[in-house]
């Protein structure tokens, strides 16, 4: 049977489904665990979450992990990420990031635990909570995963629980260009900065801007801000591109529709407006962040070409 030690792998899990006459019957299901409770597991296989109760687990076990991405190329994304969503309040544990933003957003109010914290697994937990408790905040840590598989295991022992599952996708520039363009739609403006109704419409989906948050958006030396506005000049749909790192990615981020111009295509025409801005500033190809349950979100990214590079989960601290 698996254990906490294997959340973060890559497993198979042969799972009871029936009877036929006096033999039961059997499906197997591939893919990495990311969460084992005492009355279920849960799956992010090929075709999405699985959740599979455990008393119908016949048997499981970890299996060889598929093509992935070396542990280097993992924490160069992550590092990337974090250039482009830059949280005011920062400090470092060994290798680890610690970071603080008034609250807004996990990514920017969480510890990044990449690389070597320069202490014990055990004492590096403890420096990341008394960081937090000191600047007021609940402690959190961003784990991606399998890399930081030996922290979530030391979390789990001790009470921490998760946030949905959070899939790190990634694609290749030159074919979301290649793709026909929507001469049918609205052009995609491109702002240095964001207007009031910008930020208005970003803070419907993320709730109200603190200053850090401004910082965050503006605090980035190559950023721009996607808008596409109908004929009578209301805005219908908003992103915000970067482009960071010694690898020139393009993050995306905070790609929103109004609710009333969803499923016309606006969201891919936003995406290839971003993508024309940071082919031109030499980047290559994008990455974005997408919880693994907001599965329409997830279905619109596979159809630009987004594949999912690696995960993470990130950690809350009992209260």
């Amino acid at each position: 049977m698996l254990r906490q030690q294997d959340v973060g792998h890559r497993v198979v899990v042969r799972r009871i489904v029936g009877v036929s006459g006096d033999r039961p019957l059997y499906t197997d299901a591939l893919g990495e665990l990311v969460d084992l409770t005492e009355t279920e597991l849960t799956l992010a296989t090929a075709k999405g979450t699985v959740r599979v109760p455990l008393r119908e687990v016949h048997r499981a076990k970890r299996v060889p992990p598929a093509s992935r991405p070396h542990a280097a190329a993992v924490i160069a994304l992550e590092l990337a990420a974090d250039q482009a969503w830059p949280a005011p309040v920062r400090a470092r544990l060994g290798s680890w990031l610690l970071r603080a933003a008034e609250n807004w957003t996990g990514r920017a109010n969480s510890a990044l635990a990449v690389g070597d914290p320069d202490r014990p697994l055990e004492a590096a937990i403890d420096a990341v909570e008394k960081w937090y408790a000191e600047h007021g905040q609940r402690p959190l840590i961003n784990a991606p995963m399998p890399l930081a598989s030996p922290v979530n295991a030391t979390l789990d022992e001790r009470g921490w629980s998760a946030r949905p599952l959070t899939l790190v996708q990634t694609a290749a520039l030159n074919p979301i260009l290649a793709a026909p363009g929507r001469g049918d739609l609205p052009p995609v403006d491109l702002a240095d900065s964001p207007g009031d109704d910008w930020y208005a419409m970003v803070a419907e989906h993320k709730g109200t801007l603190p200053s850090a948050a401004i910082r965050i958006l503006t605090g980035v030396p190559e950023k721009v801000f996607a808008q596409v506005r109908d004929p009578d000049g209301e805005l219908v749909a908003v992103a915000r591109g970067a482009v960071t790192g010694p690898d020139r990615w393009l993050g995306i981020s905070l790609l929103q529709t109004a609710p009333a111009m969803r499923r016309r295509g606006l969201g891919q025409h936003v995406v290839r407006g971003l993508a024309q801005w940071a082919v031109q500033r030499g980047a290559t190809r994008a990455y974005l962040q997408v919880e693994e349950r907001n599965t329409a979100a997830v279905a619109l990214y596979g159809r630009l070409g987004f594949s999912t590079h690696h995960t993470y989960l990130t950690r809350e601290a009992p209260l």
